[in-house]
């Protein structure tokens, strides 16, 4: 029997570039709780500066094109490992596919108790972006149950379980421009776990939208040596209105470091070596529905958009 991944992730929140050594959130995600009213990480004055604005056009993004496309700020020599436009009328079956190792006619995360099928039908690629639909649209699965949700995800792990990878890295700065949707109840994700493995940790979660729109979490998972469970640091960043345009959202996943960006500007650190993952990890992208809540009466679709997807390495 497959065992699917519990991937579930509690909220918290933490300072700018907290070190995770310092004053870092952690906890073990034994009984998760979500507070309506949890605090979102505030930019400083200088921060906000460069940060984009509340309501930012939805096309172009906040920043422009050869900015977007541009390798990382961070000093030393970069090549680029792994690139996808989404310019073409279709997905790349070379790079990617449309659901978890464990796909058997679709699949879903099991783990969450989340309410969608994945299916290739809700993944597509048209006007230079890829598009991940969410639909109020049951779905029986090879589980045995029936879904009320159908949606799509890509990774560029397995076809089956049986099947190679179609691309993994171990190290590096991996980023995405991604608008998220604005309805709510739906779960938008741009993550990292490790090849051919049914679970986790350790993971990197570069991206989540968990509950609210206007606040990206940034969250690494590893495993307690002592106890033996799964055990994670994260931070939000926000108020912005995330839905309203694209965002790029990145990883410096450095051997002694990993740290996250938003939009060029560097919002989370973790320098703990014991902490920091060492294994080649599948890129992920995701629009999950019902975690943490069910859509609300009303909503039954969304669409996440992806403009690019790149890695560099060293």
């Amino acid at each position: 029997m497959v065992r699917i991944r519990p991937r579930l992730v509690a909220v918290v929140a933490a300072a700018l570039l907290t070190s995770a050594c310092g004053t870092l959130t952690t906890g073990v995600r034994t009984a998760p709780a979500f507070p309506s009213d949890l605090p979102a990480l505030t930019p400083s004055a200088s921060a906000a500066r460069s940060a984009p604005s509340a309501r930012p056009a939805p096309r172009p993004t906040t920043l422009s094109a050869s900015a977007l496309r541009a390798a990382p700020n961070i000093p030393g020599p970069w090549r680029l490992a792994f690139s996808d436009d989404f310019d073409g009328s279709s997905l790349d079956p070379d790079q990617w596919v449309t659901c978890y190792d464990w796909n058997d006619d679709g699949c879903t995360n099991a783990g969450h108790r989340e309410l969608e099928w994945y299916l290739p039908g809700q993944v597509s690629v048209s006007d230079g972006a890829l598009v991940l639909t969410a639909r109020k649209q049951p779905s029986y699965g090879s589980d045995g149950r029936t879904h009320p949700w159908t949606s799509g995800m890509v990774s560029t792990g397995r076809r089956s379980w049986t099947g190679d990878p179609q691309y993994t890295i171990t190290y590096g700065y991996i980023a995405a421009a991604i608008q998220i949707p604005a309805q709510g109840g739906m779960f938008p994700s741009f993550w990292l776990m490790p090849s051919g493995s049914r679970t986790t940790p350790p993971e990197i979660d570069i991206m989540e939208a968990i509950e609210f729109t206007d606040r990206a979490q940034m969250t690494l998972h590893w495993t307690d040596p002592a106890t033996g469970k799964d055990t994670f640091s994260a931070a939000q960043y926000g108020p912005v209105d995330y839905p309203a345009g694209y965002h790029v959202f990145a990883v410096d996943w450095e051997p002694k470091s990993i740290t996250w960006y938003i939009d060029g500007v560097a919002r989370y650190r973790v320098t703990d070596t014991a902490r920091i993952p060492r294994v080649p990890m599948e890129i992920l992208l995701n629009l999950a529905v019902g975690f943490p809540k069910d859509p609300p009466a009303g909503v039954d679709s969304a669409r996440m958009k992806v403009d690019w997807v790149r890695a560099w390495q060293h």
